[in-house]
């Protein structure tokens, strides 16, 4: 942050600090796009995500003891009573910013912020007030502002922290350099203001008088009041103006003049920072799908109360006898202790296919507990451990087991007897939450914290300093011994026992394998596309630079936005803080209203340029054994879903030319004959068939025809030989729309028409399919009466904000209860498919192999002579992976390379 060293008073004065909330959150929302600040259900949280940013910076960096955040009611304040033009100019708040300063007060309230907000009066009038009554108090004040008329509060003990990069540099104005700036005092900047105007609230200045002038009158004439006074001495055609403009300026200057004695609830004593309600702070996030660790992480670290919450008080009566075992005493150790059932952690590596473990930590519930090296074990050590480890008889508790059922058989190890796993079981019992870390898990369940690695933790027995990272990583093993007995019966509270045993560490077990084997890739293939797409990139800059007859940064939006809406005249685009817009909507927008085709070269070469980078980083993740090994999540999607990194598959295009050509890239390996590929026809709709009951949507499918084709003759009222592709096109948007909690709004923006027709639309469909109507009523009202939704298999997703008196928390609530049964219902399916294909392959003694799993779709590796057996094999366990009343139609292809091999 720009010139914010924390300044420390030498008096040790209190420190207040003061924010502006809406000047703060709408300069975030600018400077973030909200394209990459979107949750699931479509919520933006980009002025969210940069007020709470900048708020965790400001605290940490000036270190107040006491806090407050000022917003505005309404548009409707004094100003507007006595001048109803005062911000007439302004846009209408954007949609997308609606609901977001609601949202910004459910994260102060949950941090113990006290907010402020007065019918008539803007923040500006509420932070005047606390900084003058503050400053009379002794207190230093700090201001967080971008309006400018805060520097008439400015003195030496008032700064004004104002934002000059978005909402990442913060300038400090004392009155040194509010002179240096403007070349007048604090107390004259009103006057200043005045003469000046301000175009951002419609007030009008004085034609032909700038800053310059303005400043030169208020020094020459030593204050605004002495400037009316003596009007008749400035000369020129600027005195002139002045003279005609004397009631406006007048009238400017009562408005720029900060109200310092509004009427609050508290004064400046009263806000001294409180300890967070930090379950409360995890969980908005949470709920807003804000992930980042890094802004938690700062967001805590400046919690008055982090000292208290970072040190609980251990469980009772829990101790770790820890023991390092060295060569000849492992197998010892087992035989006392294997015979129940053990916590492990462990310390490894993996990258690219390969990896390897350095340390295992094994705790038991009599307190005893082990660690070892398995670089220094001996050969009847690691008889005994490798017996045990695959023995399905000895149960392991474990978390995260995935990675060492992934790692283990680099040592020649398999995993067997998992009977606990706290990460998945966490996620099953909380499936929204952020972290599913063992730290964060430990203190919230067990009421303890863990020692990182490499620290000694006092309730060890032994302890000594060399023995520190063994110290650490035994009593993680205990800790996921005790969450493993916490969560058998936290499971059985939410009816998932069956769910984690069935689906999910079985599951675990398969994606372990699957990213051993990895797939094949074609280097050479991915290379000439990354070169293609290389060379596209640059011939779109060059048909850019010679559309407008010279050369400019196509990444500047800057630059970009003065050659259409300068240079070209194009239309304007949605106004933005920065200019008007140039993203992808808006080029598509000025595609279709404009025959220029600079738009149209835009938005090619920034695909273009996301195609390079998705296969410039299939290329490095290309392992020495020539395949690609991505790692499978279990625990990211709320709704169930697996979803994939290092690489990201899903981000590979599935309907473009240039998508299908990245897919030839991963082909099949050395030893098989082909790759097959196996998906659902439309598995949401299907599922939404089944939970609704709807007779006319399952007659739909039961007839074997085009599904959207078959609703859209009902819905248009039209024979199906009628039905167009724009009314094939707006049914099929809009049944997808429905099981994933799409509102008209929502369709109107994805089907480019109005909100009315798109509600018309919905409303035609519900008449017709009256089964669907009732049943998102019903799943709605169901879950706000429980708290949860629930999927075929039983799956919960926990949505206490459904009660929520935030009208923006309650409606993302129900939207995400009209999709978590559908989405979640279909997510388990694909999961119980992929296990059953598994276990029947087994069964039949095949070698082919699952490799992928990305969507709805599953990939295998077919061993010679056996592409027929399999096809039938994946046929019918797919399709009979559960029963639907719309019943499950599955694809299947076969080829050299994953493209070929579609369907």
């Amino acid at each position: 942050m720009a010139e914010t060293a924390s300044k420390k008073t030498p008096d040790n004065r209190p420190r207040l600090l003061l924010m502006d909330g809406h000047s703060l959150a709408y300069r975030a929302f600018f400077a973030l796009p909200a394209e990459n600040f979107t949750t699931a259900t479509g919520q933006p949280t980009n002025a969210v995500y940069g007020f709470m940013s900048m708020l965790a910076n400001t605290l940490r960096d000036e270190a107040p003891t006491h806090f407050a955040v000022a917003f505005d009611v309404s548009r409707k304040t004094w100003r507007s009573t006595e001048f109803p033009d005062y911000k007439a100019n302004r846009s209408k708040t954007p949609d997308e910013f609606k609901g977001q300063v609601e949202l910004i007060g459910e994260l102060l309230d949950a941090m113990h912020v006290d907010r402020f907000a007065t019918d008539g009066f803007e923040a500006d009038d509420i932070i005047a007030t606390l900084a003058t009554q503050a400053e009379a108090a002794g207190f230093e004040v700090l201001i967080v502002t971008g309006d400018r008329d805060s520097f008439q509060l400015v003195s030496d003990h008032v700064t004004v922290l104002y934002p000059t990069k978005g909402v990442s540099e913060l300038t400090r104005f004392t009155p040194e350099k509010v002179e240096e700036k403007y070349g007048l005092t604090p107390q004259q900047y009103p006057d200043f203001a005045a003469l000046r105007g301000d175009p951002s609230d419609n007030l009008p200045g004085i034609p032909g008088v700038g800053e310059k002038t303005a400043a030169k009158w208020i020094n020459q004439f030593g204050s605004f009041a002495e400037l009316v006074e003596r009007a008749e001495e400035v000369k020129g055609k600027a005195g002139q103006n002045l003279r005609d403009h004397l009631d406006a300026v007048k009238l400017n200057r009562r408005l720029t003049e900060m109200i310092k004695d509004v009427e609050l609830p508290k004064g400046p004593a009263e806000l001294e920072r409180a300890p967070y309600d930090r379950s409360a702070v995890t969980g908005v996030l949470d709920v807003l799908e804000i992930r980042n660790p890094s802004l938690r992480e700062r967001l805590l670290a400046v919690d008055p109360g982090a000292g208290e919450a970072q040190a609980p008080a251990p469980a009772a009566g829990v101790e770790v006898d820890g023991t390092v075992l060295g060569a000849g005493e492992l197998a010892p150790w087992l035989a006392e202790h294997g015979g129940q059932p053990l916590g492990m952690a462990t310390v490894d590596t993996w990258a690219l296919g390969s990896g390897s473990v350095t340390e295992i930590a094994l705790a038991a519930a009599d307190g005893a507990a082990g660690w070892f090296d398995p670089a220094l074990i001996d050969a009847a050590d690691e008889q005994a451990f490798a017996a045990w480890i695959a023995d399905p008889a000895q149960p392991k508790i474990m978390h995260n087991a995935k990675a060492a059922m992934r790692v283990f058989p680099e040592h020649g190890w398999s995993i067997a007897g998992v009977a606990m796993d706290t990460a998945l079981a966490a996620y099953l019992v909380k499936p929204g939450r952020r972290s599913f870390a063992l730290d964060a898990l430990s203190v919230e369940y067990l009421g303890r914290e863990l020692a990182p690695a490499g620290a000694a933790d006092g309730q060890l027995a032994f302890g000594a300093d060399d023995e520190a990272e063994a110290a650490a990583l035994m009593t993680q093993a205990r800790a996921v011994l005790d969450l493993g007995a916490a969560f058998t019966e936290r499971l059985k509270e939410v009816g998932a026992t069956d769910l984690l045993h069935d689906v999910e560490l079985p599951t675990s077990l398969l994606l372990a394998r699957m990213e051993r084997y990895g797939i094949a890739a074609d280097r050479a293939h991915l290379e000439a596309m990354e070169q293609q797409f290389a060379g596209a990139v640059q011939q779109a800059v060059k048909e850019a630079h010679a559309s407008v007859g010279h050369e400019f940064n196509l990444g500047s939006p800057k630059q970009l936005q003065e050659v259409l809406f300068g240079e070209l005249a194009l239309p304007k685009t949605k106004k933005t803080k920065t200019g008007y817009t140039t993203d992808a909507d808006a080029l598509a927008w000025l595609a279709a209203q404009t025959e220029h085709e600079l738009p149209v070269i835009m938005l090619r070469h920034r695909e273009q340029a996301k195609l390079r980078v998705t296969v410039e980083g299939l290329i490095k993740t290309i392992a020495a054994d020539g395949r690609i090994h991505t790692t499978f999540n279990q625990t990211v999607a709320a709704t169930g879903r697996l979803s994939s990194t290092d690489p990201n598959l899903q981000n590979i295009p599935v309907r473009t030319d240039e998508g299908r050509a990245i897919r030839r890239g991963f082909v099949v390996g050395e030893g098989y004959e082909s790759l097959l590929t196996a998906d659902y026809s439309q598995i949401e709709l299907r599922v939404m068939a089944h939970l609704s009951e709807d007779a006319g949507l399952i007659e739909a499918f039961a007839s074997g025809e085009d599904l959207h084709t078959t609703v859209a003759s009902q819905v248009f009222g039209v024979s199906k030989t009628q039905v167009d592709p724009e009314m094939r096109r707006k049914i099929k948007a809009m049944s997808y729309g429905l099981a994933y909690g799409l509102s008209a709004f929502g369709l109107s923006q994805q089907l480019n028409i109005e909100a009315g027709e798109a509600r018309g639309l919905m409303d035609t469909f519900f008449e017709r399919f009256g089964g669907v109507r009732d049943y998102l009523q019903r799943a709605v009202e169901e879950a706000r009466a429980t708290g949860y939704t629930e999927t075929m298999l039983g799956r919960r997703r926990y949505l206490p904000d459904l009660n929520s008196d935030n009208r923006q928390r309650r409606e993302m609530a129900e939207r995400m209860a009209l999709n978590a049964p559908i989405q979640g219902t279909a997510a388990d399916i694909v999961k119980v498919a992929m296990l059953n294909v598994d276990r029947a392959l087994t069964d039949a003694r095949l070698t082919s192999r699952l490799l992928l799993q990305v969507h709805d779709e599953i990939v295998l590796e077919i061993a010679p002579g056996e592409r027929e057996q399999v096809e039938a094999l994946v046929r019918r366990e797919m399709a009979g992976a559960v029963e639907l009343r719309a019943p499950l139609d599955v694809s299947v292809g076969s080829g050299h390379d994953w493209e070929s091999a579609a369907h």
